[in-house]
């Protein structure tokens, strides 16, 4: 690892440039250049989640913490090739003071060439990605609601805020609860005429199986709060046959039951965000059953048809809370 104190942005090129040409063939062959925007107490949870999705694409991973907007500007960075990152390598950014409302200046001369870019936030996802340029060069980006105070509002906004590219951790997290769901229909033509959800108020993976159940099956499923389970607890399908489907989590397994059939258990384990990640790190076009799934979910339509390309809209946080202030002043 090279680490660079109160640096430039040439000097982070040139240390890479560097360390890529002693590792050799272990920085070679990346499939894309992903940008976390992190932090500063989630910095080693994002390197350990990229080191999962690495091993199935290999990425230069560019880390920006961005800290203490009022401060001097100054740039600490770490560099890491290999190592501990395996079929990877890192860039670790920590942008003070207005570096940090200009980090693109910074990373847009790190991505690697000619390969995608994606975005992710591991942190409380932004209101609007427009305002951030590290989102509008990316041809994917990963949000996750589930880190903000207000999880459900956040997946909203997520709809409000969407463009053709854009995904959400709380997506893939019902990856699993879909294939089940999806699979008790492989050998029967039964209609679902009805469908239950069971889950606490708060879980947004819970409201967008319901999107997800009402956009595909053009139902109005009704979802029931409960406190007794920490996550989305069970999925219930009424079919037009009198059948009932229902699949209920029971400590990283599902009870799959099915009218006049034995009840089966299937794996439904909590993975790591390492693997949420790779899983989202497969597919860099747009995710059209993830838009249906979200408009459904927030009362709204069309979202795949908005354009994909976003335009960066400048956002000043210190502007913003000086006029607060006037505001303010003049209401006193």
């Amino acid at each position: 690892m090279i680490g660079l104190w109160d640096t430039t942005g040439n000097e982070v090129v040139k240390a890479l440039a560097a360390e890529r040409r002693s590792a050799g063939g272990v920085a070679s062959g990346l499939a894309l250049t992903l940008i976390a925007v992190v932090e500063e107490k989630k910095v080693r949870e994002a390197e350990a989640a990229a080191t999962i999705a690495a091993a199935a694409h290999p990425c230069r991973l560019l880390i920006v913490v961005r800290s203490d907007l009022d401060g001097r500007s100054r740039l600490d960075a770490e560099i890491v090739v290999g190592g501990r990152l395996g079929p990877a390598e890192a860039v670790v950014m920590r942008m003070y003071g207005r570096l940090a409302l200009h980090a693109e200046s910074v990373v847009i001369p790190l991505l690697a060439p000619d390969v995608p870019v994606v975005t992710w936030w591991h942190q409380e996802p932004p209101d609007m990605i427009a305002n951030d340029f590290l989102g509008v060069v990316a041809e994917r980006r990963i949000t996750d609601s589930a880190q903000a105070p207000d999880p459900v509002a956040a997946l909203r906004q997520r709809a409000v805020d969407y463009a053709p590219g854009d995904t959400d951790l709380t997506w893939t997290r019902i990856t699993l609860w879909r294939t089940l769901v999806a699979g008790a229909f492989d050998t029967t033509d039964a209609q679902v005429t009805g469908a239950r959800i069971v889950a606490p108020e708060r879980d947004p993976t819970a409201w967008l199986m319901l999107g997800w159940l009402k956009s595909r099956l053009g139902i109005e499923p009704v979802l029931e709060h409960t406190d007794k389970a920490p996550r989305m607890h069970s999925v219930e399908l009424q079919c037009a046959n009198g059948e009932c489907v229902r699949v209920t989590r029971e400590e990283g397994t599902a009870l799959f039951s099915r009218t006049g059939q034995e009840d089966r258990y299937m794996p439904l384990p909590r993975r790591p965000v390492g693997d949420e990640l790779a899983e989202e790190l497969r597919r860099l076009d747009a995710d059209q059953i993830y838009a249906e799934a979200l408009a459904a979910m927030a009362g709204t339509t069309g979202l795949e048809h908005r354009p994909a390309a976003r335009v960066h809209v400048w956002k000043d946080p210190a502007l913003a809370a000086r006029a607060a202030s006037t505001s303010d002043a003049l209401a006193g």
